[in-house]
């Protein structure tokens, strides 16, 4: 049964969102972090992404605070991802009560120390984020989608698969904010040639049936945002989803 996980992004206290990561795209909600979170545990969701913009700007996580506020007044579990480079930082996100965190950067510019949080932290809280420009050649983006990596995406896998890695969340960075259906054909390969990790899909989510379809093939999570933000996804529909799947 696929998780099904919303969004949060944060920069300056507003909740937002880009198209392809173009921080020119960029669109504010008028949405209060805390009544959001509400609605989603109301909802049947167990986990929310919260993705610090501003950490990921600075290099260096900013926004702990409303992991606190999520935990003080909801039951939802937090993964955490936005600048986490350090030893320090990722302390700093479980001490303010995140469940889990995704890094990206760290792991194509410090790949032991991202090695090493698997073993020290646990495989269970520690996701790999691994974002791709292009489905087709695999090119990794990092540093807020802002750098191409000099390694390809499978070749990245294999590295941390062999060093214990359980989790990837993979966007494919052309269809994020435009609502136009997830790289499907790019989710199925990526399982076929990674059994034994669990993939999480985002990136262009429009409705239910696109996350039925992720389910279908097998994928372990799917992380959600424009799609709700706009109204083109609705929370009765993925509570009716969860629901009918035992969840």
């Amino acid at each position: 049964m696929i998780q099904v996980i919303p969004s949060i992004a944060i920069r300056k206290g507003r909740v937002v969102k880009m198209r392809k990561g173009d921080p020119n795209s960029e669109k504010a909600y008028d949405e209060n972090v805390l009544d959001l979170a509400k609605r989603f545990e109301d909802h049947g969701i167990d986990v929310v992404h919260l993705v610090d913009l501003d950490g990921a700007e600075a290099g260096s996580p900013v926004n702990y605070h409303i992991i606190e506020a999520i935990r003080a007044y909801t039951n939802l579990k937090v993964d955490f991802t936005g600048g986490i480079m350090t030893d320090g930082d990722i302390a700093k996100a479980f001490e303010a009560g995140a469940a889990y965190i995704t890094a990206s950067s760290v792991a194509v510019m410090d790949p032991e120390l991202f090695a090493s949080w698997i073993i020290s932290y646990g495989r269970e809280k520690i996701t790999l984020g691994a974002d791709v420009t292009n489905v087709d050649t695999k090119e990794l983006l990092y540093r807020g989608w802002r750098r191409k990596a000099q390694i390809t995406l499978y070749d990245h896998l294999e590295y941390f698969y062999t060093r214990g890695l359980k989790y990837v969340k993979s966007t494919d960075v052309s269809r994020d904010g435009v609502l136009e259906g997830p790289a499907f054909d790019f989710y199925e390969a990526l399982i076929a040639r990674f059994p034994e990790i669990c993939v999480l899909a985002s990136g262009g989510i429009r409705g239910i049936d696109d996350i039925k379809r992720l389910n279908d093939m097998g994928v372990f999570a799917v992380i959600f945002g424009k799609a709700y933000y706009e109204g083109v996804l609705k929370l009765e529909d993925v509570k009716r989803f969860l629901v009918g799947n035992g969840q």
